[in-house]
């Protein structure tokens, strides 16, 4: 019977998982924060926004990557112009540019005679393609998220539960939003080689769904949150070597199950503990469970 370690003897079955894995570090780190001030919808139009400078670095020869990352800035710094400037909202800002850039890349991407092939590597990605320097950058993308984190850390959390506190404490809640916006956007960009731009945004959300369902601290989220993502790619490289299926799409989809089956199994698990928990508590006798008067000048 076949190990399950068997194709990753193979060295692009190997750069595929540890490029995979960095990804999915990068994304829970990044995920937990999106889940938390629930910017699902940001994270998905900045995947969307690089597809006019990925399709304008096909077209010139130009490197896809960095074509993609100018595209994914300018949509970014625009949703902010928009939404500071203007009088749309930020969902608003966000939809109609979502819209615009989609829709630029698709027309750009037209144009080229490989239209079917290139439009498949730039929403789906190819994990399997990933090289050396593909390595590299992730390791040097994942080690900004961790420093950054690390460093706006209070502001984050100030700034997610009440911005006129952080403002008061001087925490500087606009800059801590500029700042998460610009870590999505390098999460997104870090992760377009490995799923491309429609998958990207499952692994920024499964696994930091799945987390939230057995933790209470954020930085312990995180953790566990990347370590979903770790399991999601391994499992998706496996049923891509032995189902013959797309590596990328089918690392997201597993990175969804995961998270569907933790939120069954939390359940389950709150259940069995309920009649435990029901039966070991005291009853309190009504006379008692009366409140109390209340009490002048006590606030």
């Amino acid at each position: 019977m076949p190990s399950l370690s068997d194709p990753f003897t193979v060295d692009f079955m190997q750069r595929a998982l540890l490029g995979g894995s960095l990804v999915a570090v990068v994304c829970g780190v990044v995920g937990t924060w999106v889940v938390i001030r629930g910017m699902a919808f940001l994270g998905e139009a900045i995947g969307h926004g690089m597809l006019p400078g990925v399709a304008l670095a096909t077209l010139t020869g130009a490197p896809v990557l960095l074509g993609g990352a100018a595209s994914a800035v300018v949509m970014s710094a625009t949703i902010g112009l928009l939404h500071r400037r203007g009088r749309l909202s930020y969902d608003t800002a966000i939809g109609l540019l979502f819209v615009a850039m989609l829709s630029l890349g698709v027309i750009i991407v037209s144009h080229s005679g490989s239209f079917a092939t290139d439009a498949t590597v730039m929403l789906f990605g190819d994990v399997l393609a990933l090289q050396a320097g593909d390595l590299v950058m992730l390791a040097v993308a994942l080690v900004v998220t961790l420093v950054v984190t690390v460093a706006f850390h209070r502001a984050f959390v100030a700034a997610a539960f009440d911005p006129r506190i952080a403002q008061t404490l001087g925490l500087r809640p606009g800059l801590a939003q500029a700042v998460l916006v610009g870590l999505v956007t390098l999460a997104v960009i870090a992760s377009y080689q490995a799923v491309g731009s429609l998958l990207v945004i499952g692994l920024l959300l499964a696994p930091a769904v799945a987390a939230g369902q057995w933790t209470t601290r954020i930085p312990t989220t995180m953790a566990l949150a990347a370590a979903l993502g770790v399991l999601a790619v391994y499992g998706g490289l496996l049923v891509s070597w032995h189902a013959g299926t797309a590596a990328g799409s089918s690392i997201a989809y597993t990175a969804v199950m995961l998270a569907a089956a933790s939120a069954v199994l939390s359940r389950v698990v709150a259940r069995a503990r309920r009649p435990a928990s029901a039966t070991a508590r005291t009853p309190v006798p009504e006379r008692d469970a009366r409140p109390l008067p209340s009490t002048t000048g006590v606030s």
